[in-house]
């Protein structure tokens, strides 16, 4: 008689990102192999005079949709836990039900200028609360329309969803919660909020991410198959969420070459320089520095079209050097790792070739790059060893090759890059820690 297998079923773990322009689901096992993916559009914040605003129920919306094509295709039944992960600094006001009072006012609204000007005259320096765009700047603008009053929690974007899966509100994660006025070395509310009259009920309970946080709500349970037994696990920042999703470990870095050039590197101890808009999450014992350069894909594209990018990157010659010294800008203004917002774009001599314009320009790239990681290596990062990359970029061997030379490590494209991958591996994260 054979022997009865007592193997218990393999469990899975779901991410999901919630961006600008869409929601993305991807469901892991425990090796973090990628068992499915899901994606649908989210309709585009409205932005005018400043502002960029969504309704929330568009994000509930989206995140139901994904859910519904996801089950028509995996079953959920084996999924142990969920976490989510949405755009930094997106902030949402809410009853106690988690019933919006008005729409969320997204990671790029700026009309918060005199509340940063008031959060400047008593935070400290090293605050990620600073700027026109933080979190906490958000809440204090709200606050002037006579919201927060009737509001029980202030809550980013992925806490809100978070809470529509388990029917409880008022937690946030650590990265979430730093552009708000969080100390994430203290792991506090600073009591230098108080000198802004803020109401502190608002302030969601704050915990690391992926950690268990609460139970997925039976009835969504019944909805999409999920097992009666599925948590919910707290969340991160969408770049947070990518950063993790490369696998890159204590002395490596991250560069995202997207529209723009965003470094990232895990170090044990914190560093932040508001003047170079550089601040750090803190995951576990670990730390995530970085700064967001304005230089990146959207310079290319003012020049050359996606097809011409693909012609000329099989003309790139990286043994052979340009010579050029370009800083690539789109327009005048940058904040990393130089802080002018008046520096002009350096793109001159254009040279007749296209092939060495557009070399050149990668090569200018490449500079800022290894400029930005020396910058965080002066204020206390380490000089990265190994430089993983995402985004568009990541795909160009040619440009690898320049920046490779430039940064003087190896680099290598992320073998995952999806910050809903990211996402899944703290949902494992928060089951492994529960057991």
């Amino acid at each position: 008689m054979p022997a009865l297998s007592l193997a218990m079923p393999m469990k899975q773990y779901l991410g999901i990102d919630v961006g600008t322009s869409g929601c993305r689901a991807c469901v892991i096992d425990d090796q973090a192999d990628i068992l499915a993916e899901a994606a649908v559009e989210l309709p585009a914040p409205l932005s005018r005079d400043g502002g960029s605003e969504q309704d929330a129920d568009l994000w509930w919306q989206a995140l139901c949709r994904l859910l519904d094509e996801l089950s028509r295709t995996t079953p959920l039944v084996g999924v142990a836990a969920i976490s989510i992960d949405g755009t930094s600094s997106t902030l949402l006001c809410c009853m106690a039900d988690g019933t919006p009072l008005a729409p969320a006012l997204m990671y790029n609204d700026a009309r918060s200028t005199v509340a940063a000007l008031r959060i400047a005259g008593v935070a400290p320096a090293t605050s990620g609360a600073h700027g026109a765009s933080s979190s906490l700047a958000k809440l204090l603008f709200l606050r002037t329309g006579g919201l927060t009053g009737r509001a029980h929690h202030a809550l980013h974007q992925a806490d809100w969803l978070l809470g529509r899966l388990s029917g409880h509100y008022g937690v946030t994660d650590e990265n979430n919660a730093l552009k708000l006025g969080y100390d994430p070395v203290e792991r506090c509310w600073p009591d230098w909020l108080d000198a802004l009259g803020l109401d502190r009920r608002l302030l969601p309970d704050v915990v690391p991410p992926g950690q268990s946080i609460g139970s997925l709500n039976d009835k969504w349970c019944r909805r999409w198959g999920f097992g009666d037994a599925t948590r919910i696990v707290s969340g991160t920042t969408d770049s947070t969420a990518a950063f993790l999703a490369t696998g890159a470990t204590p002395g490596e870095a991250v560069t995202s070459l997207g529209s723009t050039l965003v470094l990232k590197v895990l170090t044990d101890r914190p560093v932040f320089e508001p003047r170079y808009g550089i601040y750090s999450h803190r995951l576990g014992d670990l730390w995530l520095a970085g700064g967001a350069s304005n230089s990146g894909g959207t310079v290319l594209r003012q020049y050359f079209s996606p097809g011409e990018i693909e012609s000329l990157t099989q003309q790139l010659r990286p043994d052979s050097p340009t010579g050029l010294d370009y800083y690539p800008l789109p327009a005048a203004g940058e904040r990393f790792p130089e802080n002018d917002p008046a520096l002009a774009p350096r793109l001159q001599p254009r040279p007749p070739e296209d092939a060495v314009f557009f070399q050149a320009i990668l090569e200018g790239i490449a500079a800022i790059e290894s400029r930005g990681y020396r910058l965080l290596e002066q204020l206390g990062a380490p000089y990265p060893d190994r430089v993983h990359t995402t985004g568009g970029g990541a795909a160009n061997p040619g440009w690898q090759a320049i920046r490779q030379a430039a940064l003087g490590v190896p680099v290598v494209a992320a073998t995952h890059q999806q910050a809903s991958y990211g996402a899944a591996l703290l949902a494992r994260q928060g089951m492994k820690d529960t057991l």
